[in-house]
């Protein structure tokens, strides 16, 4: 009877995951706080064991209606919601503007965060985990990752377009920031690891579970504290009084969130900061605004060009899925052009098109002759061009489909594009970004018109603007009897080809031709870096279908890297 009783012995079933509160402080946030809360919404860990307090005030814009549409949608998924919002007053007496941190802010902010904290405590949540209402957490394991740490306050690192994060490698006696060599290798995953640091914020964990997470305050500011009156700074001094240790990790991506904008700045700049954050996050993560939430779709316009191209290949849903969303998120109203696909043309096709190969042409890093892709590249932008005149368009913006965005990127290119028109410059072609090729020299600035110089030696066709007179010029050139690829063609037409041989083969070679500077658009993703795939360069020779190439063309130039690269102070 005994091994009768053993047999019908269950196995012991998993515990349940430990309870969270997720801490939500929004201000003037409306436009963050859809793709906010669509992170929160898709955190991959079960809603029942999530319950969310949120508070808000001081707003001038509709962050208070959006928060409480949210909870109002979301709340039965979530084990409880706590709502803290205040209509009255819209901003604080002494204060400058709504990005201005007087006292008093930083005052009602801690004593929001320690409201927070206590409801935490007094709900037997296991974590708080505080976010930031701009932070966007894009990997949604974040929450378990950041558990099996094992850590009393733990923060993911978080990515932006410059060196800056959210946390700290250094401070100063009187607990400000102070640079440090080992900030950079961990922000630039150079180190790869859980760090500790004496600083964290905007997003972190805190393991309530931890006896000495019971001793860690953000209001009132520890007996022994005299400095600046800031959050982050009181929380941090709480946290080193208490022996609990501050840790970073950057063991992957975990989200990001936008640099901070000057206390002078408004709101207005805040969401157009934003909306490169959103950009930035596209790249490599398919976000989406938060289904509990009724958003109007969003006004959008092509800047003053007749159309705005976009060039994409069909069997490359990926990237057209990701710019499509990113030009939505810009106001931008692009118009989608299938690029022909080199892999798919065959000799036939490539002979009715009367389409030779310009004799003796080699790719200068490889030695290689003209791949399909690179055909399939210059048929496309060939394509747009003849719409162009047949259309009778003025001008035109070009983008191809792997491309991500400087800051303000709407807003720099039309102010350009309205000093061109007010100094009625003669233009054909205008990159918007491309590969310097030519450093030795400075490029000539244009006069009365900002940030456009004349452009030298260039390559790539990342992105540029031509008018109808451009177009006629490089369509006449008939380029199929002596093709190279489209981005060696247009230097030779505005005559800036090192190459004289290959420029003999062209006249007149007279376009017009500009670049912006500073660049506008960057590659998403440069040779070798993950994610780097070339539809151009891993084809097939043109005229022979059996010898397949896999080469990169690439060289050091000056173009600088885009802004997510660049070494920027780390603010």
């Amino acid at each position: 009877s005994l091994c009768w009783l053993v047999e019908q012995v269950k196995p012991e079933s998993s515990l349940l995951r430990p309870k969270v509160m997720i801490a939500i402080v929004a201000r003037n946030a409306a436009h963050s706080l859809p793709y906010y809360l669509g992170c929160i919404d898709r955190l991959d860990y079960p809603k029942e064991r999530i319950a969310i307090w949120a508070a808000t005030d001081h707003n001038v814009d509709n962050t208070t209606a959006m928060l409480r549409e949210w909870l109002k949608s979301a709340q039965h998924v979530y084990h409880y919601v706590e709502w803290r919002p205040m209509e009255e007053p819209r901003s604080y007496t002494d204060e400058w503007g709504p990005k201005h941190w007087p006292p008093s802010r930083f005052n009602h902010l801690m004593k929001l965060r320690q409201a927070a904290l206590k409801a935490a405590r007094e709900r037997w949540a296991d974590y708080i985990l505080f976010v930031d209402s701009d932070n966007l957490l894009t990997n949604p394991r974040v929450l378990k990752l950041m558990m099996a740490e094992n850590l009393t306050l733990v923060a993911p690192m978080l990515e932006s377009r410059s060196l800056y994060s959210n946390f700290w490698c250094g401070i100063t006696p009187q607990g400000y920031y102070k640079r440090t060599p080992d900030y950079q290798p961990i922000r630039e995953w150079k180190r790869l690891g859980c760090f500790p640091v004496p600083m964290v914020h905007s997003t972190f964990l805190l393991d309530l579970r931890r006896e000495s997470s019971r001793d860690l305050a953000f209001y009132p500011p520890h007996p022994d504290y005299s400095w600046a009156f800031d959050d982050i700074m009181v929380f941090a001094f709480s946290a080193r009084q208490a022996g609990v240790q501050m840790y970073v990790c950057n063991r992957e991506h975990y989200g990001f969130l936008p640099v901070p904008l000057k206390a002078q700045q408004s709101v207005e700049d805040e969401s157009e900061n934003f909306i490169h954050t959103i950009t930035e996050a596209l790249i490599d993560h398919d976000i989406e605004p938060s289904g509990h939430l009724y958003l109007s779709p969003s006004l959008q316009d092509t800047m003053g060009f007749d159309e705005i191209f976009l060039i994409n290949l069909k069997r490359r849903l990926d990237r057209r899925t990701r710019m499509l969303k990113t030009m939505t998120s810009l106001g931008l109203q692009p118009t989608l052009t299938n690029a022909v696909d080199g892999k798919a043309l065959n000799t036939s096709q490539l002979q009715a098109l009367g389409i030779e190969m310009m004799p003796g042409y080699k790719d200068p890093y490889s030695g290689r002759v003209l791949t399909r892709g690179e055909i399939g590249c210059f048929l496309s932008h060939h394509s747009i061009w003849t719409q162009v005149i047949e259309r009778s368009l003025q001008k035109i913006l070009i983008l191809e489909d792997d491309v991500r965005f400087e800051p303000r990127f709407k807003r720099r290119l039309q102010a350009i594009m309205d000093d061109i028109s007010r100094t009625q410059l003669n233009w054909d072609l205008i990159y918007v970004g491309r590969k310097r090729m030519q450093v030795q020299q400075p490029e000539q600035s244009v006069e009365g018109v900002n940030n456009l110089v004349e452009a030298d030696y260039s390559y790539w066709t990342l992105g540029y603007a031509l008018s109808q007179q451009g177009a006629r010029k490089l369509l006449a050139a008939q380029p199929f009897t002596k093709m190279l690829p489209v981005d060696e063609f247009l230097p030779v037409m505005f005559n800036k080809h090192p190459n004289t041989e290959y420029m003999s083969h062209f006249e007149p070679r007279d376009l017009k031709a500009f670049s912006v500077e500073p660049l506008l658009i960057y590659p998403t993703h440069y040779t070798g870096e993950p994610g780097y795939i070339s539809d151009t360069e891993t084809s097939t020779i043109w005229d022979d279908e059996a010898v397949a190439t896999d080469w990169d063309r690439h060289v050091t130039g000056d173009s600088p890297p885009p802004a997510a690269r660049a070494s920027r102070d780390e603010l």
